[in-house]
């Protein structure tokens, strides 16, 4: 069993890819994490690996614009997938974006699951829609979480939740979760942990990107 708090800690930066061929070897296991700009994606990763700075936010929408590459060990890597949604990039970004992220996440071999974040006040929005909804197409493993839960109280979290379920097909994870508070953070680490499990790999394992 994957000891996931550990290879989480460790986790460090390895690369920024802004085209595709930039992309390191297809090869061990990959989890991605893709969500709305400034739906609190950074802070989760950052709470999630336990460092205040290994993704970098910004209170500007749209910043990342790479897939950003996190070396948790030989074998396992992080994804930081670029912000999509924000409406004052311009028309050719947004067609890069898109052509980026759809195609890593339509080819990428080493890809074992998608966590999609959602801001809790604002979830389910289009372009989640059109993900989430493509995704399932693919048949690729998806997890969504809501984030931000810390500026609801219990019972509009819930409210939130039960919405956002009944709009989701049965093998799609579902959970809320604050990077402010750490609500959340072990249901989040438990997904990781079972997609991180060398067996559940689509790619080959025997010569991992460096």
């Amino acid at each position: 069993m994957t000891n996931i708090v550990a290879l989480l800690e460790r986790a460090q930066y390895l690369d920024s890819v802004h085209n595709l061929s930039q992309l390191p070897p297809d090869a061990g296991i990959e989890v991605a994490i893709a969500g709305r700009s400034n739906a609190g994606k950074s802070s989760l990763i950052n709470r999630l690996c336990r460092q205040n700075a290994l993704a970098k936010t910004s209170r500007t929408p749209g910043r990342t614009r790479q897939l950003v590459f996190f070396r948790l060990d030989p074998l396992r890597h992080l994804v930081d997938l670029p912000g999509y949604g924000y409406a004052k990039v311009s028309g050719e970004l947004k067609r890069h974006w898109q052509g980026l992220i759809q195609t890593y996440l339509d080819r990428r071999r080493a890809l074992a699951g998608l966590v999609i974040v959602m801001d809790i006040r604002h979830p389910m929005k289009l372009t989640d829609v059109e993900l989430i909804e493509w995704a399932g197409s693919r048949g690729l493993p998806l997890h969504l979480v809501l984030t931000k839960a810390d500026k609801l109280g219990r019972g509009k979290q819930k409210e939130a939740y039960l919405k956002v379920s009944r709009q989701l097909a049965a093998q799609v994870g579902l959970q809320v979760f604050s990077a402010t508070n750490g609500q959340g953070l072990e249901e989040l680490q438990g997904v990781f942990e079972r997609w991180f499990e060398p067996d559940q790999s689509p790619g080959e394992i025997d010569s991992p990107g460096q």
